[in-house]
């Protein structure tokens, strides 16, 4: 059997739906200038769907840094891996100032959040190892562990009680086989906002000898007093063993790092697939996460304009009825009862109607019966645009239950 058969036959569960959803509802083309207002379609929407947390993605600071770091050495250079041929001492220096902020002794760039993820993951762990993950962990993660020849054990998410099972059976098999356990959660989970429970987890290590690594991705820039992560939120930097960061978020860039013990970081370096055999991050970007790294730490005003617009729209959310979850981060579910067609029918809605582009998940990314809309709120959104969308939304959940989202509403077709 010819292995690109299925290529044709089945496109998965979310290919099934690319005939007809293909450049709307996934795909979706924005265009103009990254602010909170952009063009969809040909017409100006209010934009819930961008990481771009701190407002820095066309910060003129940035901008400036970005055009000039690209006009002084281009896209190419450096041109190799780190350790054959590009090395350079902005990736050192760019180094040594996030492990500062974070509170760590050493740091590592990584090229992409992403492929770093996964080549931590295979390159901590080898057979005699265990990993005890949340059920809610990122795809980076899973894709990680993928990799892994050894045990590892899923707890439920959030579930300390659980986690503490899960950790008991590790400890039985490593007490076999002479290898450790790492334990992996998130810093902020990005669908549902809810943050890991680091200070319960962290208690755990009283009873049982494990290392924790957390995937910090949302709340790096978003989350405790210097936005310096969600570890910090908890005054827990000692106690997190291994801290990752990415770019893609508060930084509005590219690229990621890890964080951790001196010795930890040095053996990583020496050991990460992913970039020992990949070119290394070219210079502007590395000038220009310094530039991103420099705002951040100096301009404490764009994480509280953030957290401005986060406390209205959340409160006002919540004010009306919607159901918003256990979320205490920047992140904002908007959780709704109903299936893939009402979804849609929702989204052309809120899109063709009101001129309001977020983003929506359904079945199969989360369980039947449950529509989530994801607005990302950002420093340079305004009061003005979460009250007009707080509004909207109200209206959106009296149609719903109305049942106004049947076969009867129109919307673009679908699959």
């Amino acid at each position: 059997m010819d292995v690109f058969n299925k290529c044709e036959v089945n496109l998965g569960p979310l290919g099934k739906y690319a005939e007809g959803s293909e450049g709307y509802f996934m795909f979706p083309k924005l265009e103009g200038e990254i602010s909170n207002y952009m063009m969809f379609e040909g017409k100006k929407r209010l934009v819930w769907s961008l990481n771009n947390y701190l407002g820095l993605a066309n910060h003129p600071e940035v901008r400036k840094a970005d055009a000039d770091a690209a006009a002084e050495w281009g896209m190419a250079y450096p041109m190799g891996a780190r350790m054959m041929s590009g090395q350079t001492k902005y990736h050192e220096q760019l180094e040594r100032e996030l492990a500062e902020f974070v509170g760590r002794e050493s740091s590592y760039l990584l090229n992409y959040g992403y492929q770093g993820m996964v080549s931590i993951i295979n390159s901590m762990v080898d057979r005699k190892d265990v990993i005890v993950y949340d059920s809610e962990a990122h795809a980076c993660i899973i894709d990680g562990m993928r990799l892994h020849f050894g045990k590892r054990f899923v707890y439920p998410h959030n579930n300390i009680t659980n986690l503490e099972k899960e950790l008991e059976r590790a400890t039985k098999i490593t007490d076999k086989t002479g290898g450790g356990i790492l334990v992996i959660t998130e810093g902020v989970y990005g669908m549902s906002g809810d943050l890991g429970k680091l200070d319960e987890i962290v208690a755990l290590k009283k009873k049982f000898e494990f290392r924790l690594f957390i995937d910090d991705a949302h709340g790096f820039g978003t989350m405790g007093a210097t936005g310096a992560g969600t570890d910090e939120h908890f005054g827990l930097q000692d106690e997190v063993d291994l801290y990752f960061g990415t770019f893609a978020k508060s930084m509005a860039g590219i690229g990621g790092f890890v964080a951790g013990k001196k010795e930890v970081i040095k053996f990583l370096q020496y050991n990460m697939r992913s970039q020992i055999f990949a070119k290394s991050l070219p210079m502007p970007m590395v000038i220009g996460a310094l530039k991103r790294l420099e705002l951040l730490r100096s301009k404490p005003e764009l994480k509280d304009n953030l957290w401005t617009i986060v406390n209205a729209l959340q409160n006002g959310l919540k004010e009306n009825g919607l159901n918003i979850g256990a979320t205490n981060s920047p992140v904002t579910p908007v959780m709704l009862n109903g299936g893939v067609e009402e979804a849609t029918q929702i989204t052309f809605d809120l899109r063709e109607n009101y001129d309001i582009f977020c983003s929506i998940v359904a079945y199969p990314v989360i369980p039947k019966g449950i529509i989530l809309l994801r607005l990302i709120p950002t420093a340079i959104h305004t009061l003005e645009d979460v009250e007009y969308t707080v509004k909207t939304f109200a209206e959106v959940k009296r149609k719903l239950e109305n049942h106004e989202y049947k076969n009867e509403f129109k919307t673009k077709t679908i699959g």
